[in-house]
């Protein structure tokens, strides 16, 4: 029933059991996303605490996902101002938290938002902030964001598409007759230094 309205304020025990949190949306940002949080609700409790709750917003980051640009134009206008969320605690760093984030996509179906950057292509799996690398937890998420992420890559979409059409400039950039001579030129002071 306590409103969190800082990073620090939410106990060590939340982060460490990775509790989840339900949310409201303010604003997606460079940074993830900014969420009040709601706490579980008793009516008459609820009514009277929220005269004197102080007002904060979580800075709330997509655990295992370096956003690109196109990943948060994505999220602004995908996610609508004040929807609702769940977030689930993975690790805390500074005031920002590392998450997952859940949307509710109809009465029975949930979307991973970490997931689905990754799956269309708008932003790279990275390794999971806080989290213990020997973790069972760890390398579950882990491979479900890989997973996500091959799939863009193999469809060639978002990122994934830009990175092909550069990769064949550097090719051609690499197969240059300029390019071609300097490297034998290093090899071949590199043999000489060694003898």
């Amino acid at each position: 029933t306590t409103k969190f309205t800082s990073a620090l304020d939410i106990p060590v025990e939340f982060v460490e059991k990775n509790v989840k949190l339900r949310g409201k949306l303010h604003r997606v940002t460079e940074k993830g996303l900014e969420v009040e949080h709601i706490p579980i609700s008793i009516p008459f409790i609820t009514a009277i605490q929220r005269k004197w709750q102080s007002q904060g917003l979580l800075q709330v980051r997509l655990a295992g996902v370096e956003v690109a640009a196109s990943g948060s134009a994505w999220l602004d206008s995908e996610l609508s101002p004040r929807q609702r969320l769940w977030f689930q605690l993975l690790a805390r760093e500074g005031s920002a938290l590392h998450c997952l984030v859940l949307v509710n996509k109809g009465r029975f179906l949930s979307v991973c938002l970490n997931e689905e950057l990754l799956r269309r292509g708008l932003g790279r799996a990275v390794p999971i902030e806080g989290l213990p690398h020997e973790a069972p937890l760890y390398w579950r998420l882990h491979r479900r964001l890989l997973r996500a992420e091959l799939k863009a890559v193999k469809k060639k979409k978002g990122i994934w598409k830009e990175e092909k059409e550069s990769k064949s400039i550097l090719d051609h950039v690499g197969s240059s007759k300029f390019v071609q001579g300097l490297k034998q030129f290093v090899g071949w002071l590199r043999g000489s230094g060694e003898r």
